[in-house]
């Protein structure tokens, strides 16, 4: 048995954790220095640094840390643990053949012995394997405790930004809208955090694992002749040479990946996306008869997809074949190498074992990264994409914006200008004040620039300027059309934009009946996707019923009652001028009907012109 294979067991204990210790000192500098290094010369280091930077940087970030060093540890640990499997392989294979020799020669106390030293190395390996499991149900553990506690902060930090300022709504006005962001908080996070803790573990195992087998390989390699040469140590410079050139083609075939991996999400994400509009407008769509319109248009985006994904298929099996004909030759390189020294009684069958071992990991970890390729290609992906998410959301909050101040109890619009995208002026230096009990109707033909003006006062129209000032937060309250109900049950969809938390069952019940809704009362508990069961009308009232709950003081209303009949609408109007008199109202209607609940008219006459004047009624 050769000197390079023994290892003394009865010390092995403080010489393997001197060793762990040591290699996670090591690696950890090491790997620390090779982030700063990709995450200033590389582009993706750089968008991996923006979409998660203050993740490792913040002032909870010490927690973070110590998982990723526990992380670290793990994946060095585990690489003491495969060494140590090679040398208890090594000596179990060694005594088989010194056992096999000996009761073919007859010698009694060599079987004896070589029995002995096979039975120890089974103890050993049972003691192994006990730690390994145990180091690998741990290190599942961390691993999975570490991608949570990412993958909650990084959910927690995008969506946050999305929302902030209105960017889910204003990044359709930047030059490159971003398409599927929900895909993006959803699926890339999942995938960013996942891949970024598999290839950043990875290749420090690789690395870890290289050093160490590489001396094993050293120790075990001998001299070889090539084309008349001979080169000492000949099994490590090969496995050298095998992998950089395997590499090189592998990264070559498999380069074109990127791209693809990124249209594959893409144009899943748009089919996916289509599917489910079908699925929300089913009803308009039945009315339409619409069925062989969309039939054609989800088959078009899906045989995208499809083509798509077999150029993705093609290009893989390239890349999967040349891999696997590299891993399969590379089984028996290294046996067929070292057979003649075996054969030659100069090494024992445990020292090819071994070496065979050795050869695997210094071969896998040189592979890693050609291996991982495609991942990364995957995972550049979904860089790119978080990237662009939050490229566009901080480019959608510098798009301008009407001046916004708070003031108590009135509303005042100063110099106000809004236009088209294309520069057409719809109004054009609005000034007015309103004061509480105050009420405006806003008229004016189909595409004057009415619900316009009242996105530019809601600070979502990014083609305006001037200055409006008026109550803060929640004392400003903007009904659509075609009021927002959020998933939930009913009691969070009629209090909405507030919480239920915030108001009892009384009061919601109350202002449910005082909007004719008195048939909802018994189904506050009920979580329904409530925008697909209650009719236009129905989600018209409950609006309405959000004004008694939350008393705003201004109220901007944009074909608010377009969906119920006119004596309705007329109790409605009549109920909030009795229940929240000092409220002021700023409406968007077509109907007459409507002007006789206010007591001031803005006309938009075009070009930009308006007039004011006093409802006559």
């Amino acid at each position: 048995m050769s000197e390079s294979s023994v290892l003394d067991w009865n010390h092995e204990l403080f010489a393997s954790v001197k060793w762990t210790l040591e290699a996670f000192g090591i690696s950890a500098v090491c790997f620390l220095l090779a982030a700063v290094v990709l995450i200033r010369t590389t582009r993706w280091g750089r968008q991996f640094w923006r979409i998660s930077g203050a993740y490792f940087t913040g002032r909870d970030s010490a927690p973070v840390w110590a998982l990723v060093a526990l992380v670290l540890f793990m994946t060095v640990f585990a690489v003491r643990m495969t060494v140590l499997f090679s040398y208890q392989g090594n000596e179990m294979y060694t005594a088989l053949q010194y056992g096999a020799q000996a009761f073919a020669q007859g010698d009694a106390p060599a079987l004896d012995a070589a029995e002995s030293a096979f039975w120890k190395s089974l103890v050993i390996f049972g003691i192994l394997a006990t730690i390994h499991v145990a180091r690998s149900l741990l290190d599942f553990y961390i691993g999975q405790a570490f991608d949570i506690r990412w993958r909650r902060w990084l959910t927690d930090h995008i969506t946050t930004d999305w929302l902030h300022g209105r960017a889910f709504y204003r990044s359709r006005f930047v030059d490159a809208t971003i398409d599927n962001p929900d895909q993006r908080i959803q699926q890339d996070i999942t995938d960013f955090v996942q891949i970024s803790r598999s290839l950043s573990m990875g290749a420090v195992g690789a690395l870890v694992s290289l050093v160490s087998f590489t001396k094993i390989l050293w120790d075990l390699s001998g001299p070889m002749t090539i084309f008349g040469t001979e080169v000492p140590r000949a099994m490590v410079f090969l496995v050298f040479a095998y992998v950089l050139l395997s590499t090189i083609v592998a990264f070559w075939l498999g380069r074109p990946l990127i791209q693809l991996n990124f249209w594959n999400e893409r144009l899943t994400a748009n089919f996916r996306y289509a599917l489910v509009r079908v699925r929300d407008g089913a009803e308009n769509v039945a009315f339409y008869r619409g069925e062989g319109v969309e039939r054609r248009g989800l088959l078009a985006r899906f045989a995208a997809v499809l083509r798509n994904y077999w150029q993705i298929v093609f290009r893989t099996l390239k890349f999967n074949g040349w891999n696997l004909v590299v891993n399969q030759i590379a089984v028996v390189f290294p046996i067929l190498i070292q057979a003649p020294r075996f054969f030659a009684g100069t090494i024992t069958l445990g020292d090819v074992t071994q070496s065979a071992t050795a050869f695997g990991q210094v071969h896998d970890s040189l592979s890693f990264f050609r291996e991982s390729y495609d991942t990364f290609a995957g995972y550049r992906a979904s860089l790119i994409r978080l990237d662009g998410l939050q490229r566009a959301n901080r480019t959608s909050r510098d798009l301008p914006t009407l001046d916004t101040l708070d003031l108590d109890g009135a509303l005042e619009l100063d110099g106000v200008n809004v236009r088209t995208p294309d520069g057409v002026p719809l109004v054009t230096g609005l000034d007015l004040t309103m004061a509480p009990g105050d009420a405006m109707v806003v008229k004016g033909r189909s595409g004057s620039g009415k619900t316009t003006l009242l996105r530019s006062l809601a600070q979502m129209w990014p083609y305006t300027e001037g200055r409006i000032h008026r109550p803060a937060g929640r004392e400003t309250l903007f009904l659509s059309q075609m009021p927002y109900l959020p998933l939930g049950d009913l009691r969070t969809a009629v209090a909405y934009p507030g919480t239920a938390d915030d108001l009892d069952d009384d009061a919601i019940i109350d202002a449910l009946r005082k909007v004719a809704l008195g048939n909802l009362v018994g189904r506050l508990d009920e979580e329904q996707d409530w925008a697909k069961i209650l009719s236009p009308g129905e989600q018209q009232r409950i609006a309405f019923a959000r004004i008694l709950l939350l008393r705003p003081q201004l109220v901007f209303l944009d074909e608010a009652t377009s969906a119920v009949d006119e004596g309705l609408e007329y109790t409605l109007y009549d109920l909030i001028r009795t229940e929240v008199p000092e409220c002021m109202l700023f409406s968007v209607s077509h109907r007459s009907t409507v002007d006789q609940h206010h007591t001031r008219q803005l006309e938009l006459t075009g070009d930009g012109q308006w007039e004011l004047s006093t409802v006559s009624v």
